[in-house]
């Protein structure tokens, strides 16, 4: 069945988009807008959990995010290869839901498989508008494709204030009990899923200072734009604005500028 929606957020394994852009894809649902979300993967390589206990958690993060639907294309972890097959797979989630915006993690990153799905959807993203590739689906191309931030600082094209919604994401991210510490009690991040976390290898997320460095990069991001927290996006194409002078209205005259820039 085609869901058409305004943004399609593609992450590599569950709980990249939480991390990445979930405050982002909530506040868009906020202003009611029509958010989707693709994961590549269902991580069964990753060292802490399994597949089944990363499909839980996703279901738990869900309640966070307000999608209006999440699909995982069970590509195999640790082998996102652009090949013929998986950009059909990708262009055909783009042709049935036709996302105006789609968002895709940034192509320098530590891990590879994150640079792999950077270059599968962009190239995906771009194929699907050609009619000439048959899918059994009208042809359609994404108006951007925007790159989210990982572990690989960059230079943002733009941030988003995520202020609002960054509680919200925080929980979301926690839902991922198996990957992330979780000192919050069980009522509020749910019962664990797995094996107890001190049976578990550490990873370099499984401590208290993973989520502290989250933190600290929103607040280094937030900083940018004069707010609490943000989260950076770039874009390969240049940026029209049709009028500067009401885009630019409202910065930096905001109710916390005075915090970052006082008179």
């Amino acid at each position: 069945m085609q869901e058409t929606v305004d943004v399609l957020a593609f992450g590599t394994h569950p709980d990249d988009l939480e991390i990445a852009c979930g405050g982002t894809l909530i506040l868009l649902a906020q202003k009611g807008h029509r958010v989707g979300a693709v994961d590549l993967t269902r991580g069964e390589l990753g060292t802490r959990g399994n597949e089944q206990t990363r499909a839980r958690e996703t279901a738990a993060a869900n309640r966070h995010l307000r999608l209006v639907f999440r699909e995982n294309l069970g590509i195999p972890d640790g082998h996102i290869e652009k090949t013929q097959e998986n950009l059909l797979r990708v262009i055909r989630v783009l042709r049935q839901h036709r996302p105006r915006l789609v968002l895709a993690p940034y192509w320098e990153e530590r891990h590879y498989d994150h640079v792999h799905a950077s270059h599968l959807v962009a190239e995906a993203a771009f194929y699907s508008g050609l009619s000439k590739i048959e899918t059994g689906q009208e042809s359609f191309r994404p108006y951007r494709v925007l790159f989210y931030l990982s572990r690989v600082g960059f230079q943002p094209s733009f941030v988003v204030d995520i202020s609002e919604t960054f509680a919200a994401k925080m929980k979301a991210v926690r839902s991922y009990r198996s990957q992330f510490h979780n000192a919050e009690p069980e009522e509020e991040a749910g019962p664990p899923t797995h094996k107890s976390q001190n049976k578990e290898p550490q990873t370099m997320i499984s401590t208290p200072l993973a989520l502290e460095v989250l933190e600290t990069m929103s607040r280094y991001y937030g900083a940018m734009i004069g707010a609490h927290h943000g989260e950076p996006y770039v874009v390969r194409e240049a940026l029209e604005i049709s009028d500067p002078v009401s885009y630019f209205r409202t910065f930096p005259d905001s109710k916390q500028a005075h915090l970052f820039w006082p008179r």
